[in-house]
């Protein structure tokens, strides 16, 4: 799915989804429905951020949210290969604590 600045959430065949471009004020609204599409017939969720190019709070916000998700319907999440930039955010709010970071 394509998202308004160039977001992209897609599921590969060994069920890891891979969320590739800009995590921001302007994608997240068009991508956060479509993730919980995708999600629900997940057994478990791993999401890889390696290609988000750019993430601001509202990136953030949107993992956590995908997390409370995860969590309600009793699925595992992690998040794996976060960039450096999203994961410096992350630390300044003291969110790297509470979100399910993982090594990819």
């Amino acid at each position: 799915m394509k998202g308004s600045d160039s977001i992209n959430l897609s599921r590969r065949e060994d069920g890891c989804f891979i969320l590739k471009g800009v995590l921001d004020f302007q994608t997240v609204p068009v991508i956060w429905q479509h993730g919980l599409t995708l999600f629900s017939e997940a057994p478990s969720l791993v999401l890889d951020l390696q290609q988000v190019s750019r993430s601001d709070s509202a990136g953030l916000a949107l993992l956590i949210e995908w997390m409370r998700f995860a969590r309600s319907q009793n699925k595992p999440i992690s998040y794996i290969n976060m960039p450096t930039q999203m994961l410096a955010i992350a630390r300044a709010s003291s969110l790297d604590s509470i979100l399910p970071l993982a090594r990819g």
